[in-house]
């Protein structure tokens, strides 16, 4: 079979160079070093790099490999969803067999999809495993649940908990088994069908009691309600009076959701910092009412709500301590609310700023706001804005010398030309922290020379961070990946088909927030 020589090729290369001394050119000792006279904990740590499938293969090639192959140590994260990049498992006995033999207490971590969650399994891992932490379990294709009446262990210890669920299967029978196993929890995930759900009007079902749930679940510090058609203000009522620990909420595209338990989630979460409510039926009556100065709120998203310009004025400029802001796809978000919050001097802690597809907001607005924050931003986001192209960015860039993420550019075709090469220029000589950048322009409207290898150059040299380039698949992009792959820089420059930036990342509790 053919052996992945990614893994190990750096190391075969660094053990064949040639070393000069004063006497001449002299051989490295490692020189006559082959894979078969590495140390079995060497071969442990070059197999740590690769997936559990590669993991799979490699033990094949002889006992020596099937031994380090199987060492627990390399399995302590594993996912069972093989349509997301992790291993199938045929039966059930087979998964018995490698929770026994594979996984022991190395676990921390195990992803299972509908057809593995059964009570035995449970069982097993409650049993054999007693350091898991962190589990997904992932019901959304379900259409019928296995039978738990006889479910008498689950996992104790754990902290991080995703449920992915189905549009039509009930969770009680389930839940109800569970309840008094998971009161440690710390991080709760409970994913929707959102994206799965079509155009005509469906009967919605509450497949989840919350109600129950949060009574089981004292301790949760971080809550992701990701599109679920059933949450809305109750749901949050029912967490905010039980969770005193609530850090973080998210309820992104839980659109029956309007704001109108805001005033009284503040009132009893008093910890609470971050609160993400993207594609929420946000009412500005009830946002307006929050106590927001009494507040201990830094991290704030409400992208996509319809907020007038009032209640943004009034909020922003009440939120002592704002951090984070995503306000993009709001028509209130104008040029009187920048000016508003200037001038209120509450944008003084801002790190981040989101203002996509913002069109009432001028050129002339945003460079006002930016000459006087643009230096204390890690993440901005000026994207989906026809009026907004290279020439603002290149009046601001000189102000964004802390930046680690930007955002620019939109789809939209555009009657002028974008000159790519002095904006690539133009960042790499004032952005030396950037670590994501992402340019939205269609690729008919980028202009650059024969001399663009000069300042693709520039921006991979000086930007040593970089660890994500994404643009429109077109000559463009093929220049620069062919630019980043000759520097052995192979996984930076990617297509927005299949890669977003935001600045999510700059989110205090963004690995928390992290689902599959």
């Amino acid at each position: 079979m053919d052996i992945p020589t990614d893994v190990w090729g750096q190391l075969a290369l660094e053990a064949s160079q040639v070393y000069l001394t004063e006497g001449g050119q002299v051989r490295s000792p490692f020189a006559n070093t082959t894979i078969e006279k590495l140390p079995d904990k060497v071969l442990l740590n070059i197999f740590s790099y690769l997936s559990h499938r590669a993991i799979c293969r490699m033990a094949t090639v002889c006992k020596r490999w099937r031994m380090v192959a199987y060492d627990t140590k390399l399995w302590t994260h594993v996912s069972l969803r093989p349509e997301i990049s992790g291993l199938h498992v045929g039966s059930l006995e087979s998964l018995l067999a490698l929770i026994s033999i594979r996984f022991g207490p190395s676990l921390r971590y195990i992803e299972l999809p509908i057809e593995l969650i059964t009570h035995t399994v449970l069982h097993e891992l409650a049993s054999k495993c007693p350091n898991l932490t962190h589990m997904l379990l992932d019901f959304s294709t379900a259409m019928q649940l296995h039978d738990f009446s006889e479910m008498q262990a689950f996992p104790t210890k754990l902290r991080y908990l995703c449920i992915c669920l189905s549009e039509v299967i009930f969770m009680e029978g389930f839940m109800r088994k569970i309840y008094n196993f998971i009161n440690g929890l710390e991080i709760l995930h409970l994913i929707g069908t959102y994206e799965k759900v079509e155009e005509e009007e469906e009967e919605i079902y509450e497949v989840i009691n919350v109600h129950k749930l949060k009574s089981a679940t004292p301790n949760l510090r971080v809550i992701n309600l990701y599109g679920i058609n059933f949450v809305d203000d109750s749901h949050i009522d029912a967490f905010s009076s039980n969770c005193i620990q609530l850090e973080c909420l998210a309820v992104n595209y839980c659109n029956k959701v309007t704001g109108s338990t805001m005033k009284t989630l503040f009132q009893r979460s008093r910890r609470l910092t971050c609160l993400l409510m993207n594609g929420c039926s946000l009412q500005s009556e009830y946002v307006m009412q929050v106590e927001w100065e009494k507040s201990s709120i830094q991290e704030l998203d409400v992208t996509a709500t319809d907020l007038s310009s009032e209640c943004l004025i009034d909020m922003l400029t009440r939120i002592p301590n704002l951090r984070f802001l995503s306000a993009g796809q709001i028509n209130g978000f104008n040029d009187s609310v920048l000016k508003a919050w200037i001038e209120a001097g509450t944008a003084r802690n801002l790190v981040a700023l989101d203002v996509d597809a913002s069109d009432n907001l001028t050129d002339e607005a945003l460079h006002r706001f930016l000459s006087r924050h643009g230096s204390q931003l890690w993440g901005l986001v000026m994207s989906g804005m026809p009026h907004i192209t290279d020439q603002l960015w290149q009046s601001v860039l000189q102000l964004l010398t802390n930046a680690k993420i930007l955002i620019m550019g939109t789809q939209e075709r555009l009657g002028v030309n974008i000159h790519v090469d002095q904006l690539m220029d133009g960042i790499a000589n004032s952005c030396p922290n950037l670590e994501r950048l992402e340019l939205r322009w269609d690729p008919e409207n980028l202009r650059f020379s024969d001399k663009s290898q000069k300042a693709i150059d520039i921006l991979r040299v000086k930007c040593l961070k970089l660890k994500c380039l994404v643009l429109s698949d077109g000559r463009y992009y093929e220049i620069v990946k062919a630019n980043f792959e000759r520097a052995d820089r192979t996984t930076v420059v990617r297509t927005s088909t299949n890669c977003r930036v935001s600045n999510y990342y700059l989110l205090s509790n963004y690995k928390d927030l992290i689902f599959n």
